[in-house]
C-alpha cells in the first residue's frame, strides 16, 4: 500500500515505536517518517508508506510551527522535565518583557543543540553518549525563526509558539529565553508541533501527492510511454528547461526528474498516486 498522510505522536513514546505501531494498525511493513519527534513531544508526524516514503525531500515541509510551555528556574541537562534536578523560583516578570525577548530571537540564530539530542556524533546518537556518561561536545548550528509569539503567561510558566525552520532545536530556544530574560535555567515543560509546512494533522487521511510537492510541475512533450517505461528523456522535449527539479503527470502515477548541465535524469520513476 502507497500511502502519505499526517498521523499525530502522543507524548512518552519515541518516533520509532510510534511508527511500528502504523504499522500494525495498517499492516504494512515498509514505512517512514520525516522529521523526527522526542519521547517527550507530540504532534503532527509526516508519515509514508510503500513508495511514498520516497517523497519526504520533495514535500513542502518549511515552516514547522511548534507550541510549547517554558518552566522558568527548573534546570534539566535534557531540556525538558525528565531529568529536572532542581527549581529555583523566579521573580515574576511583565509580559511586555517577555514579548520583547520572544521578539529578539527572530531572525537568523546561531547556537549549539542540546547534547540530549538526536544528532549523530561518530556515528553515535548524542543522547545516547549523554545517557552513559560520556562527554558531548556538538557542533554550533544555524536556524531561522519566523516567528515567536506569546500564547500565555502564568508564572512561572510561559507559553509559546515558534514558526522556524527545518533541524531547530525548540528545547534549546526555551533555554535561550530563559537566558535573555535574566534567568538561570528553563526547560520545557510540554513540547508539540502543531504543522510541517503545509501539513496539519486530519485524522491520518491520505494526501494527495500532487498537491504535497514543493517542486514545480514540468510537462513533456514527446511519447508518453517513453515517462512509462523510464526512458531517456531528452531536454527539447520538456516545456520547462531550466535546471532544477520537476515532477511529472503521469496520470495514476508522477515521476521526479533533475535537468542539470543539459541532461535530463530520474530522481524517482513511477510513484504511484
Amino acid at each position: 500500500m502507497n500511502r502519505l498522510f499526517v498521523a499525530y505522536k502522543p507524548s512518552g513514546v519515541g518516533s520509532n515505536k510510534y511508527l511500528y505501531s502504523l504499522k500494525k494498525k495498517y499492516n504494512n511493513k515498509k514505512a517512514g517518517f520525516a522529521g523526527t519527534l522526542d519521547p517527550f513531544a507530540k504532534g503532527v508526524l509526516l508519515v509514508g508508506f510503500g513508495s511514498h516514503t520516497k517523497l519526504f525531500r520533495f514535500l513542502n515541509k518549511t515552516p514547522k510551527r511548534y507550541k510549547a510551555t517554558l518552566w522558568l528556574g527548573a534546570k534539566s541537562d535534557t531540556l525538558d522535565t525528565e531529568m529536572i534536578e532542581e527549581v529555583v523560583l523566579p521573580e515574576p516578570l511583565h509580559v511586555k518583557e517577555i514579548e520583547a525577548v520572544l521578539s529578539s530571537l527572530e531572525g537568523e540564530l546561531e547556537y549549539k543543540p542540546p547534547i540530549f539530542s538526536a544528532k549523530r556524533i561518530n556515528g553515535q546518537r548524542a543522547y545516547d553518549l549523554a545517557r552513559a556518561g560520556k562527554e558531548v561536545v556538538l557542533n554550533t548550528i544555524n536556524s531561522t525563526v519566523y516567528e515567536m509569539k506569546l500564547i500565555h503567561y502564568c508564572h512561572p510558566f510561559v507559553t509559546f509558539e515558534a514558526s522556524v525552520s527545518e533541524g531547530t532545536y525548540i528545547r534549546s530556544l526555551g533555554e535561550m529565553i530563559a537566558h535573555r530574560l535574566g534567568i538561570a535555567h528553563g526547560s520545557l515543560s510540554m513540547l508539540e508541533r502543531l504543522n510541517e509546512g503545509q501539513f496539519v494533522y486530519e485524522d491520518e487521511k491520505p494526501l494527495n501527492i500532487k498537491e504535497s510537492l514543493n517542486i514545480a510541475q514540468n510537462y513533456y512533450l514527446g511519447a508518453p510511454e517513453n515517462v512509462r517505461y523510464g526512458r531517456v528523456l531528452a531536454l527539447k522535449d520538456l516545456q520547462l528547461q531550466d535546471e532544477g527539479s520537476y515532477w511529472l503527470d503521469n496520470g495514476e502515477s508522477i515521476s521526479i526528474i533533475t535537468v542539470q548541465n543539459g541532461k535530463v535524469k530520474y530522481e524517482l520513476g513511477r510513484i504511484e498516486c
